[in-house]
């Protein structure tokens, strides 16, 4: 090999390799980083993704920024945030500047503000939007209700599967505010928000399932209901739990310690009942202490339904 070679693949063979930078983290590193409740790791790639306009990034800052979550709280922080998103479009973040203005979050409500960002989301789509404008025409914030137009926005969510919109359009089939009184139709509804696990929708449509209305009569079905919704901790499916425990009716045999177990746990709950309470004071003292064992272990369960 020739002097020159030789020293030019010397050279080759000493230059320094310099390490690629990694990419930037992707947003769903956010997401997911978020989820773990590691909010400052989550907070520096959002920043990154915010500056390059990713509404995503908006709605996430402005969460952090609200709920105070690695932070101190900042509603006014949290509220440009939103409202970035919100110019963009992004329907998630015109919910949530809508309810940050609406509800105040700690601060004066200012529902004139705060309503037609609410209105854009449900328009757009956004299903927990739509519900909440519902909710909105109720009169909930303050406003005059409107009950066609509850019923227009709860129908919408309903029939995208939001089991609180379907438990709130119920109940206006019940009333009949708004759409016709229609038992049957609650019913149905209220028997879809109960499959997914809605306490209320679960003591309602129990009570209904029990008495036959709207529906066939079942007391036995009526009664698992009830058992659903008090075993999440409603203290109305408590009470009448423990009411047909201590009776018996077709298909549900009398439990007096059950009876007396679900009685204890809804009078904690404030729903008393002296009937109840006056047979307890003549139970046998074993069976006494082994419903206030079981009512003392008891813990609800949580409503996978909630928002």
């Amino acid at each position: 090999m020739k002097l020159g070679h030789l020293f030019l693949a010397l050279s080759l063979l000493s230059t320094p390799v310099f390490a690629q930078a990694p990419p930037p983290a992707s947003f769903e590193e956010a997401q997911s980083l978020f989820q773990d409740k590691n909010y400052a790791e989550a907070k520096k790639i959002a920043d990154n993704w915010a500056e390059k306009g990713d509404a995503r990034a908006f709605l996430m800052l402005g969460s952090i920024a609200q709920l105070g979550l690695g932070v101190e709280v900042d509603l006014k922080q949290a509220q440009l945030w939103y409202q970035k998103g919100a110019d963009k479009g992004d329907a998630d973040c015109e919910l949530a500047l809508a309810m940050l203005l609406i509800t105040g979050s700690g601060k004066k409500p200012n529902v004139v503000d705060g309503a037609p960002w609410l209105q854009k989301a449900a328009e757009a789509g956004n299903v927990k939007a739509q519900y909440n404008l519902g909710l909105y025409y109720t009169g909930l914030y303050g406003t005059e209700s409107d009950w066609p137009n509850a019923a227009k926005w709860f129908t919408a969510a309903a029939q995208k599967g939001n089991p609180r919109a379907q438990y709130n359009l119920a109940l206006l089939h019940l009333d009949g505010k708004g759409v016709d009184k229609d038992q049957v139709k609650a019913a149905e509804l209220l028997s879809k928000a109960a499959v997914q696990g809605m306490p209320e929708a679960a003591v309602e449509y129990g009570v209904m399932v029990f008495r036959g209305e709207g529906v066939q009569k079942d007391e036995a079905l009526g009664a698992k209901w009830l058992l659903v919704a008090a075993q999440h901790g409603n203290a109305v499916a408590q009470n009448r739990l423990a009411r047909i425990l201590a009776l018996g009716v077709p298909g549900v045999p009398q439990d007096p310690i059950e009876a007396m177990k679900w009685n204890l746990i809804a009078k904690k709950a404030g729903r008393g009942d002296v009937e109840l309470d006056a047979a307890a004071e003549k139970a046998d003292p074993g069976m006494l202490k082994d419903a206030q064992d079981r009512a003392a272990r008891f813990k609800p369960l949580p409503d996978p339904t909630a928002q």
